[in-house]
């Protein structure tokens, strides 16, 4: 093992992290290579920088007038230049400050400093690579967004331990804090750890805990920490900021668990995609904390994080980064999100009403939602496969099935004077399946 690596390991020893790390986590390092010496190279070498793999003139990096053309907000290093493994200094730093200012109960909180990665999925399938490993249990809801599915049981070969995610009939009860504590124990009683991936507004029901239900959830997992089993919580927050009812949990579940138990490990996975409308941009974050996370093990397990990044990437987009930061400053930036904030909101309240109004024939229930860009039919005594199939084929109307059982709408593609069409569109052709008995 390099002795990189084994350092890290020595700072992580004891916690909850050093506990938790797969095989491959243990041997992840960042190495002080190439990269760490061009660093130094940049601050003291003031005669001749011969040290990246870069092409410069002029004392900027060389740049096509085709592609400045295409970049005219961005300098030549923003637009074309490398950047850091761990992402763009001032963008890491200033995500931080946004982390704080959007989830209050962070505030004097010890967490680390977000590295970049790029988009969700890398974010956590990074983290799947630190802490996932062959026979491994990670804890899930039965509705989930089906590419954990590819990363947990086929990239590292771990199994799915999954829960309903609503309680009581009919789902009356919200989220099933049982079912999730149930299968964290098993977990724990199976091999002492136990991973588990929350992810609020979910995909693709477009579910929120409530206040009540996010305290539940802590009380939960800590309640199985302190039996002895070490526990990940990766905070998928793919939507965050798109609640859309007063009494839902604003802030993310990660913000709850930075200094809930010892053995306790939050990593946040987030970032601009959804909440700040750059779907292509690529563009994740990944933090971490813990109650027994020091600042040395916070800088330990993000240099891992980041061997992770190099060893796959290198590093994420740079323009991309330049030109999020550029928005983040920009007079207007919060008035803009806040517009199709609203307009996301209108689309739900539309959505809601339409599946509300007494018009869905008995083959359609609408399980809860009230966030997010998504709601979910279960879909009883009819083919979800076959709905969807005869909506796009008949109908024009594209839609995603699950599991032959459920219909997933995405309300947020559609603009609002349409969602009243686009349910009665559903609704008759679910009743057209079933007077056909399919």
């Amino acid at each position: 093992m390099n002795a990189l690596a084994v350092e890290a390991n020595k700072v992580l020893e004891g916690s909850a992290a050093g506990r938790l790390l797969s095989e491959l986590g243990k041997r992840m390092y960042f190495p002080k290579g190439i990269l760490t010496q061009s660093a130094e190279a940049g601050v003291k070498a003031t005669r001749f920088n011969a040290t990246i793999g870069m092409a410069y003139e002029d004392g900027e990096p060389m740049i096509l007038d085709a592609v400045r053309a295409a970049l005219p907000g961005l300098t030549a290093t923003e637009a074309v230049a490398y950047a850091s493994t761990g992402g763009v200094a001032e963008l890491r730093q200033r995500w931080k400050l946004e982390l704080e200012r959007k989830n209050p109960s962070l505030a004097g909180a010890s967490y680390s400093l977000p590295v970049v990665v790029p988009g969700l999925t890398a974010a956590v399938s990074y983290l799947a690579d630190l802490f996932i490993g062959e026979g491994d249990a990670v804890v899930l809801p039965d509705l989930h967004w089906p590419n954990y599915r590819l990363i947990v049981e086929e990239r590292k070969q771990a199994s799915g331990l999954t829960f309903p995610v609503f309680a009581g009939p009919e789902g009356a009860q919200g989220f099933n804090v049982a079912g999730l504590e149930e299968k964290i124990r098993e977990a724990g009683d199976k091999g002492g750890k136990a991973v588990c991936i929350l992810n609020f507004p979910n995909n693709p029901t477009g579910y929120s805990p409530t206040t009540a239900e996010a305290e539940a959830i802590v009380a939960a997992l800590v309640r199985q920490a302190e039996r002895g089993t070490d526990i990940l919580v990766i905070a998928d927050d793919a939507y965050f900021g798109l609640q859309y009812e007063r009494s839902l949990l604003g802030e993310s579940i990660f913000a709850r668990l930075t200094d809930a138990h010892p053995r306790i490990l939050a990593a946040k996975a987030d970032g601009p995609t959804k909440e700040d409308y750059v779907w292509g941009f690529r563009l994740g974050f990944v933090t971490f904390a813990g109650a027994d996370l020091s600042e040395a093990r916070q800088e330990a397990l993000a240099k891992k994080l980041m061997g992770v990044v190099r060893s796959s990437v290198s590093s994420s987009s740079a323009p991309a980064q330049h030109i999020f930061l550029k928005a983040l400053d920009s007079p207007g930036y919060e008035a803009q999100k806040k517009r199709y904030r609203e307009l996301l909101e209108g689309r739900y309240r539309e959505a809601k009403k339409a599946v509300s109004s007494g018009g869905m024939p008995p083959s359609l229930r609408a399980l809860p939602f009230n966030s997010g860009y998504f709601m979910s039919f279960e879909c009883r005594g009819i083919s979800a496969e076959a709905l969807r199939v005869k909506l796009l084929e008949e109908r024009g109307i594209g839609t995603i099935s699950m599991q032959d059982r459920y219909l997933r709408v995405a309300f947020s593609s559609v603009e609002e004077s349409g969602i009243a069409e686009l349910y009665r569109e559903i609704a008759a052709a679910a009743a057209a399946l079933e007077g056909a008995g399919r």
